[in-house]
């Protein structure tokens, strides 16, 4: 089958390789360097245990020292899956979002389209370049001037001029035989709806041509030297060469530049880009005239594990950090992230740079904060936060946000993160202006201290409970393999207490899509070396575990998988929650606290008792759940000592 032109270049733009291989490996944390996509791991090809297999992100391609493996993305797919081309190829477009174009048997007529395309607009870079020179464009040469370009920064970035006439590259283009279809197609030049000639799209503009990252020019962004044009910059139309939500202006450079170790940028203009990859910041790149879209956030993505968004320091910049921060919340991943650069109110990049010069600039890239203080920014600045109503909608807002994020893991240290922002803006907020500085924090209530944390927290015993149920769950897989795809996204997302379970856990996604996993335990014990699994097996509750020890019995063994895992769940989730309650408890005694406390207790009393093992007595709920009876009581009792504590 053959595929459009362009489209294995837009599908390897938008997949990491990284992310392909990584589900097949482990890569080696001593070696690698994720944020310059030099990435290495254990060859998957062959057996080994040294690290000799490497990706270069940043290229698209594998190696292997060992036995001397290569390829990209579609050729990893192919081999580890054992698939043909357009199978991977199918694999790789659904991850990336794309759909597999059907046969077309007028591609090749296609591809030579786009090939005449991109050489119109070579020579309608030349043109431009051509009539900067030339006495029409002073007013253009002297606005350069000014801005501080010189003349071999006009020739590094190919800077034009549009003369300001109806049909001045139209004739050009014609007069050299070019067909007034390709020249429409390109979308230098739009039909009249007079009937008259086609006419220029720009004019009376300095051009900057924006090149693809293979260097191929697909569009223009034009300046208005009128300052009565109703649109300051315009860039060109979409066509087949150019989509402007999947471009980067300067991305081929910015690339390279990125490669070689600098930070990479994001700007809002052509003129920030020029005046910062001069200023020695030439990883710099930025979107086209739009806010940045998700797939442009992609393309960063693959150029860099943190770019740092370097927005104007005034409002409509701060609004534009704002809307990125919404679509790259539910996007981030392990390792990736934004970093934002404000510029001094008033001031871009370009203005800072010929105010103060490029150390000022650095210092604003070193102050650059993270996404998460700007998201706490947003909601917090030049707000009060007198009552417990606004307190209530501050924290609704803030939960609504983080719920966008879709890994668990970072979406947990996000809550974190802004549990302890919030602790520092309240705990201040309890301060009057002028008194001396003192403990606010109500003395603790009178209950036996270790008494409370034994029945409200469990302490280390906690941890060690989450440490057995993960060991259960990873042991059953391992003796049924056949039930590794039904809980594959629930074990993906499993967060491990211990190394050698996070180590059995990627070892059992990386064999989940395997057809033969009869050798699963072979390939675990060689992952974690001598006695690891007798070691795992060996531990008295996982003995014990009634699907273990009944070979053969799935379905037991999908219960106690299922139940072990929602109970985990449950467990750290109100965990969190009880340890949260009892840290209020310890400053501000009243009974919402209490009463939270209680709640949360209680409900992970529920959640935990195991079905098989427990002989206590319960009690049946409202709901219908199960409470131990003996510990309700305990648990009264306590709640009551409070309330007679405050009461006194």
């Amino acid at each position: 089958m053959s595929l459009p032109p362009g489209f294995l270049d837009e599908l390897r733009n938008r997949i990491s390789l990284s992310q392909v291989v990584g589900r097949k490996v482990m890569w080696d944390a001593r070696k690698s360097n994720q944020g310059k996509g030099d990435m290495w791991a254990p060859c998957p090809f062959h057996h080994e245990k040294t690290a000799s297999f490497h990706v270069d992100d940043r290229k698209g391609y594998y190696y292997c020292f060992g036995c001397h493996a290569k390829g990209d993305a579609i050729s990893f797919v192919q081999e580890t899956e054992n698939v043909g081309f357009m199978e991977a190829i199918e694999i790789l477009a659904r991850e990336a979002g794309m759909s597999v174009p059907k046969a077309d048997p007028k591609a090749q007529q296609k591809a030579d389209r786009r090939s005449q395309l991109a050489e119109v607009m070579e020579q309608a870079v030349q043109f431009y370049r051509l009539q900067l020179k030339r006495g029409v464009a002073e007013d253009a040469r002297a606005y350069l001037a000014r801005r501080g370009l010189a003349e071999a920064t006009q020739d590094r970035f190919e800077i034009g001029f549009a003369p300001d006439g109806w049909q001045a590259l139209w004739d050009h283009l014609a007069g050299k035989g070019v067909a007034e279809e390709l020249i429409l197609g390109a979308g230098l030049a739009k039909p009249s709806t007079k009937g008259k000639r086609p006419y220029d799209v720009f004019r009376n503009r300095i051009m900057f041509p924006i090149r693809d990252p293979r260097g191929r020019c697909i569009a223009f962004g034009g300046r208005a030297m009128d300052p009565n044009d109703n649109a300051k910059y315009l860039n060109s139309p979409e066509t087949e060469l150019f989509d402007k939500g999947h471009s980067l202006y300067n991305h081929g450079p910015a690339r390279e530049a990125a490669g070689k170790g600098q930070p990479l940028l994001v700007a809002e203009g052509y003129m920030d880009v020029i005046a910062l990859s001069e200023a020695g910041f030439g990883a710099t790149v930025a979107p086209l005239g739009t806010a940045i879209t998700d797939n442009q956030l992609q393309l960063l993505w693959r150029i860099s594990s943190e770019p740092v968004i370097a927005l104007d320091g005034d409002t409509a910049g701060l609004r534009a950090a704002m809307r990125v921060i919404d679509l790259a919340l539910p996007l981030l991943e392990a390792g990736k992230s934004l970093r934002f650069a404000l510029m001094p109110e008033g001031m871009d990049p370009d203005d800072l740079i010929r105010a103060k010069g490029a150390e000022a600039v650095q210092n604003v890239l070193n102050a650059a904060i993270p996404m998460v203080d700007l998201l706490w920014r947003r909601e917090t600045e030049g707000r009060v936060f007198d009552s417990p109503e606004r307190r209530a909608a501050l924290d609704k807002a803030l939960r609504e946000k983080i719920k966008l994020i879709r890994d668990p893991s970072i979406r947990a240290h996000y809550g974190e993160a802004i549990k302890q922002l919030r602790w520092e803006l309240f705990g201040q907020s309890r301060k009057k202006p002028g008194a001396p500085r003192r403990d606010w924090r109500l003395p603790p209530i009178p209950v036996p201290v270790q008494s409370t944390r034994n029945s409200l927290l469990v302490a280390a015993g906690e941890r060690a409970e989450e440490r057995v149920r993960e060991a259960v769950i990873l042991a059953t897989l391992i003796r049924n393999p056949s039930l590794l795809r039904e809980f594959e996204a629930q074990i993906e997302t499993m967060a491990c207490a211990e190394q050698d379970h996070a180590l059995i856990r990627d070892t059992l996604l990386r064999e989940a899509h395997r057809d033969g996993p009869d050798d699963l335990e072979t390939r675990i014990s060689q992952a974690m070396g001598p006695g690891g699994l007798e070691t795992l097996f060996a531990l008295p509750h996982v003995a014990i575990t009634p699907a273990l020890r009944r070979v053969g019995d799935e379905e037991a063994a999908r219960l106690t998988v299922a139940e072990e895992l929602a109970k985990l769940k449950a467990q750290r989730g109100l965990t969190e929650e009880i340890a949260e309650a009892i840290e209020e408890m310890s400053g501000v005694a009243d009974e919402a606290v209490t009463w939270r406390l209680g709640q949360a207790t209680e409900a992970r009393n529920r959640a935990l008792r195991s079905q098989n093992e427990d002989k206590a007595e319960y009690d049946v709920g409202e709901n219908g759940a199960r409470i131990n009876r003996s510990e309700r009581a305990a648990l009264d009792d306590l709640i009551s000592k409070i309330s007679l504590t405050k009461r006194h």
